[in-house]
């Protein structure tokens, strides 16, 4: 469901950053053209034995724009998704949701505002099992049937990106061996909170890019020890890390529309097991957790009007 409010403060939050004075004002109209109003919604979806939504939590709803909780409302009831299944049947399941919401402009006051992507979490298995009774000693502690945090230190903030104000989140792929180690590494995408000419978008996403990637092939994983996935030879994780000036790592301010600059997509460079036609838009995922791919509910209709 898209429709259509009135937001005239939305793109007061619309930052305009020219890094060379050469830039003229065309390159930023341009620029500007590209920018969203954006912000990620989390909850909870419960899932019936025939894939359809029986409920469904939006967090902190009082916080949140009554436009943005009116659409969400409005396209849950109407998601199917392929039935969770244990040990071959189908059960009831509750998974967590992130959905990202943006609020393009139809003219000076108003805003069209729809749900462009959502992410629905795989732990709709584990928590079926424990409903059943099927859940291991180890149900209470980190699970062990994904890959988990050991050590992820935070990368430092370029200089150059702090000084000029850059904002964003970079959207890591991993490659995780069985030592725990990070064998490779991809930045997938990097979107900005800031409006600038192309040419220097390009640079600051590099600048930010390659400092996520520098820190993150220092962590350290705990592979998983049971569950479908604890025998393949390597696995893949996808990490948004968030570039905030009140700290890096941080997830984006919930509940307030963001400026939006979203970056190329760029490819894995080794073949991702286990997605089995599920697509993972990367901004769909919270900055800060761990999101193993193919660990994620498939919704089998569109987001909106289903």
């Amino acid at each position: 469901m898209k429709t259509i409010y009135a937001l005239p403060a939305l793109w007061l939050a619309v930052v305009l950053c020219c890094f060379t004075s050469a830039a003229d004002a065309q390159n930023a109209r341009a620029a500007r053209r590209q920018a969203e109003g954006s912000m990620l919604v989390t909850g909870r979806v419960t899932i019936t034995q025939q894939g359809t939504v029986g409920d469904w939590t939006i967090d902190r709803r009082e916080d949140l724009p009554p436009a943005v909780v009116n659409v969400i409302d409005a396209s849950a009831p109407g998601w199917r998704f392929e039935p969770i299944l244990v040990d071959g049947k189908p059960v009831h399941g509750s998974a967590r949701m992130s959905l990202r919401m943006v609020a393009e402009r139809v003219d000076e006051e108003r805003f069209r505002v729809s749900i462009r992507n959502g992410y629905f979490g795989r732990d709709a298995i584990r928590m079926a099992r424990e409903v059943d009774g099927q859940a291991d000693e180890s149900a209470g502690e980190a699970p062990g049937d994904q890959v988990g945090k050991a050590r992820m230190d935070a990368p430092n903030y370029p200089q150059l990106a702090l000084q000029a104000g850059v904002t964003g989140n970079v959207y890591l792929v991993l490659r995780i061996g069985r030592s725990g180690q990070v064998e490779d590494a991809v930045a997938e995408q990097v979107n900005l909170r800031v409006v600038a000419p192309e040419r220097e978008m390009a640079r600051m996403r590099n600048m930010l890019a390659q400092s996520a990637l520098a820190a993150a092939r220092r962590w350290q994983f705990h592979p998983p020890t049971h569950g479908e996935t604890a025998d393949q030879p390597f696995w893949s994780l996808r990490v948004p890390v968030g570039f905030r000036i009140h700290g890096v790592g941080q997830p984006e301010e919930y509940g307030r529309w963001e400026v939006y600059v979203p970056g190329p997509r760029m490819p894995v460079p080794w073949r991702m097991e286990g997605l089995e036609g599920v697509d993972i838009a990367p901004d769909t995922l919270v900055a800060g957790e761990v999101h193993q791919v193919g660990m994620a509910l498939k919704l089998l209709g569109p987001l909106e009007g289903g």
